[in-house]
């Protein structure tokens, strides 16, 4: 215990180092980057649904366009 006593102000200037240089982060400060980096994340991609759709209507359009090129074709 006497240990912890000499030591005490020397652990507290290295704890106070690590919280102001934010290597360690509390769990509230955790809880923001996480929103911050959802919110970001929805803005730049788009979701797998999404792309799933979009990738049957296009090929929903290319059968469609390849019907008229045999439509014309065969006229």
């Amino acid at each position: 215990m006497d240990m912890f006593v000499n030591y005490a102000p020397v652990i507290v200037v290295v704890l106070m180092f690590l919280l102001h240089e934010r290597i360690v982060v509390t769990p509230e400060q955790l809880e923001k980057k996480h929103r911050e980096i959802l919110s970001e994340i929805e803005q730049r991609f788009t979701t797998k649904n999404s792309f799933e759709d979009l990738k049957g209507q296009f090929s929903e359009m290319k059968d469609k366009i390849d019907k008229i090129y045999d439509c014309l074709i065969l006229k």
